[in-house]
């Protein structure tokens, strides 16, 4: 069967509309959503009467033009199905709601171009800040904004510029304890499957793997193998393992170090459904320490970021907007079974 919608004609429920159906002027109306002590209480019930039975619903956002206030603030993440980013975004949603602000929210996609796009319809909808993890290094265009008058956070990335805030993890650091790790279980080599190098975090975290192994007294480019992906999840991680599965006839790496844990999941996944023993065969180290990665048949390890205080600082800054500040939290590694067999 099919059905034929015409048109839509139905628009939304204006104050002239209250006004009308409750016989009162729109100053009164006003008074009623604003001020409903200056409003006889008789003309107040007849208000509110007209108001349920439009269903209508104040716009916020001409109020606040009106008013010459925002209570609106923007933010613009890499990948929101990414549940760090998912803890991150709640971070910032408990900080502003202290403020009684609310939150857009939008993913880059690591894409600049799409990056640039959600910046400047937040810019057009009169945003009070913005919050952005950078999907480059290249920052002009927030400077850009900075010098339009709004304020912005850069969120898990130091900023090149004592201009922006930032609040990050120290990346570098994090990679060197994953490898680091990895080279006391005795591995030689390390497969790292990472992000593209303008992404800071995916380059921050290759320059901590090179650390650790130079520490160690190694050759980086003997020991590391360098994996790029373009998709920072699951499906990136599969393609990745894949293609070294491929060629090597199933021959499993001795240790596989992730750029994010979807990632890794991506791995664990590719490796179960070839049938290809991990336990004693290949270690798996992952980055971020989402929720998941402690519930999965193979308890990952993994990097742990402060996801939500990431979040709630970044908002604190935005909503005290202060001197510029840049705080650098420090990661830590959680063993599981994933890389160290005796830990499960």
């Amino acid at each position: 069967m099919t059905t034929t919608h015409g048109p839509r004609t139905a628009r939304r429920p204006s104050v002239t509309d209250v006004a009308k159906l409750a016989n009162v002027s729109v100053g009164t109306v006003s008074n009623v959503l604003n001020r409903p002590e200056r409003v006889a209480d008789a003309t107040r019930t007849r208000v509110e009467k007209a108001i349920a039975a439009l269903s209508f619903v104040p716009n916020a956002s001409a109020r606040q033009l009106r008013a010459g206030t925002i209570t609106t603030v923007g933010a613009v993440l890499l990948d929101i199905r990414n549940p760090f980013f998912t803890d991150m975004a709640r971070g910032i949603e408990d900080r502003i709601a202290l403020d009684d602000r609310t939150l857009m929210l939008a993913s880059s996609d690591e894409d600049p171009k799409r990056e640039m796009r959600y910046l400047r319809l937040f810019e057009e909808h009169g945003v009070s800040g913005l919050l952005v993890v950078p999907s480059t290094t290249e920052i002009d265009h927030l400077l850009a904004i900075v010098d339009r008058g709004l304020d912005v956070v850069l969120l898990d990335s130091p900023s090149p510029t004592p201009r922006i805030s930032s609040v990050a993890v120290d990346n570098i650091e994090g990679g060197k304890l994953a490898a680091q790790h990895l080279l006391a279980m005795g591995h030689e080599e390390i497969t790292f499957i990472n992000g593209p190098h303008s992404i800071r975090q995916c380059r921050d975290r290759l320059a901590g793997v090179e650390l650790a192994v130079q520490e160690a007294g190694k050759d980086p480019a003997e020991v590391i193998t360098e994996l790029t992906i373009s998709s920072l999840d699951a499906a990136g991680g599969e393609l990745a393992i894949s293609s070294v599965l491929d060629e090597q006839g199933d021959a499993v790496p001795s240790a596989v170090f992730c750029v994010n844990d979807l990632v890794a999941i991506g791995v664990q996944r590719t490796m179960r459904r070839r049938g290809l023993e991990m336990v004693g065969h290949m270690a798996i180290v992952g980055y971020d320490d989402i929720d998941i990665a402690s519930e999965l048949a193979l308890p990952l390890t993994s990097v742990r970021q402060p996801h939500h205080e990431l979040g709630y600082r970044a908002a604190d800054i935005l909503m005290t907007a202060g001197t510029p500040e840049h705080v650098v939290f420090q990661p830590e590694l959680v063993v599981r079974a994933s890389s160290d067999p005796a830990s499960g």
